[in-house]
């Protein structure tokens, strides 16, 4: 019998997204950003499991996080100055949650499930698009050195 998270990762045809987690790009743009190459917006479908984390990544565009189902993910973000905020995107705002989440272009960001034994279904539009010659995937070793009073909060999504 196929789990929830098979079948999500088959329904929607996902493949692993190198941060963890898997993903399908379900919009990409014809629209070029004036002067430019790119795209004006990529969307797609990540689905993160419990216990699996999307590591310490950045991109040089905004992306959008929109909530759709399973538990509440948390976006773990290092903010230019250096300080650490984690931001829940779910449905549950008498909580506190967000159901929709701005990563500004440039942070350090990576994000984990809130519930044990579930998933985030989650949908993260990025403009100007998405391209991974833009995406830049860190190791532990380089956060630590560059931000050493936060190796708790880094030593989350390792």
């Amino acid at each position: 019998m196929n789990t929830p998270i098979e079948q999500l990762i088959k329904q929607f045809n996902m493949i692993p997204h190198p941060e963890g987690g898997f993903f399908v790009e379900t919009y990409r743009s014809e629209l070029l950003v004036a002067d430019s190459q790119k795209c004006l917006a990529t969307v797609i479908y990540f689905l993160l499991p419990s216990g699996k984390k999307s590591s310490w990544h950045r991109i040089t565009t905004d992306e959008f996080w929109f909530y759709h189902g399973g538990s509440p993910i948390i976006v773990h973000e290092i903010t230019p100055d250096g300080a650490y905020k984690n931001t829940v995107v779910g449905m549950d705002v008498s909580k506190g949650q967000q159901p929709q989440y701005l990563v500004p272009g440039g942070a350090i960001f990576g994000a984990s499930v809130l519930e044990e034994n579930n998933y985030s279904l989650v949908s993260c539009v990025v403009t100007p698009g998405f391209d991974f010659e833009d995406f830049e995937l860190f190791k532990k070793e380089e956060l630590v050195e560059q931000f050493p009073q936060l190796v708790t909060e880094i030593e989350q999504l390792f």
